[in-house]
This record gives C-alpha cells, sequence and structure tokens, in this order.
C-alpha cells in the first residue's frame, strides 16, 4: 500500500517506497500532508474569501461563542485535500467535495490531511478517482468527506513543495 507523508515544513518523506521506483495508485493508497496554520494563514484567506468574521480574529468573541480561541476557517483546512492530490498528480482536475466539519480547529494546531483512493476508474486514457478525505488534529477527526479528482495518470510523483 502507497502511503506518502508531507511535513509541515513542505519537505517530503516517502515511505515504502525508493525513490527510483515508478508507484501507481491503487484503491486503499493513502497520501497524507501535515499543517501548522497561523494567524497569517488566517489573514490571507479573510482577505481573498471576504469572510472576516470575528470567530476568525477576535479570542473573547470565540470564547463568547463557546470556542477555547480563535478559529481557522474550515473550508481553508478542506484546501489540504485539492493540495494533496495536485501535489502528486499534476494536472488533476479536482471536479467534487463533500465535506463535515466535526471539531474546530485552532491557530497554531497541527492538523494532518489524509486522502485514500476508494475506487478507480479509466475513461478516455485519464482516470476517474473518488478519494475518502479526513483531517486529524492528536488522532480526532476534524473534517471528513469523500472527493472526486481526474488524474491524467495513475503514476505518483513524488511531491515537489519546496517551491
Amino acid at each position: 500500500m502507497l502511503t506518502r507523508n508531507l511535513l509541515s515544513v513542505n519537505v517530503p518523506c516517502l515511505r515504502g517506497f525508493s525513490s527510483a521506483a515508478a508507484s501507481f495508485l491503487r484503491t486503499g493508497d493513502t497520501l497524507k500532508q501535515s499543517r501548522i496554520f497561523t494567524s497569517e494563514d488566517v489573514l490571507e484567506y479573510s482577505k481573498v474569501s471576504h469572510d472576516s468574521n470575528p470567530l476568525h480574529f477576535d479570542s473573547e468573541s470565540a470564547r463568547n461563542a463557546g470556542f477555547e480561541d480563535r478559529l481557522v476557517h474550515g473550508m481553508l483546512v478542506a484546501a489540504l485535500f485539492p493540495k494533496i492530490i495536485s501535489s502528486h498528480f499534476p494536472g488533476a482536475t479536482y471536479v467534487s467535495q463533500s465535506l463535515h466539519f466535526r471539531l474546530p480547529v485552532y491557530i497554531g494546531e497541527e492538523i494532518v490531511g489524509e486522502v485514500e483512493a476508494t475506487n478507480i476508474r479509466e475513461q478516455k486514457n485519464r482516470y476517474l478517482v473518488k478519494f475518502k478525505t479526513a483531517c486529524f488534529k492528536n488522532g480526532a477527526i476534524v473534517i471528513d468527506g469523500e472527493a472526486m479528482a481526474i488524474l491524467p495518470a495513475p503514476a505518483v510523483e513524488q511531491a515537489n513543495t519546496l517551491a
């Protein structure tokens, strides 16, 4: 089974495969990436999304609403899924995503995003892949769902995230 981990510092780490050997995505294969979301990430996402909810910027507002501290936007956390897929399959087209937000994510927490191939179908020299998606903090699920992507090829490339 293929497993790929990318550390939060974006240095690729390969498990189970020699870097010289080609590996192909199979049902059950999992790709992972860790990330720690910062205040700057939340600010930049807010600028693009125009989501300026005080729960993301004001600790007192977040605590008054029943949270421990300021929240990371759920959609920012969910952006790990297409990033994981596209970093291993350049040219992939992300076609759908369902999401369930289970627990809050706070600024400074390490989140592990994971996608697992559950179905692979070849269509006209491309591959339609269904993924089970989940993000975890301290082993607990914070977001889960499913994604579909069209991959130009099933060969898994070592993620090059140092750019």
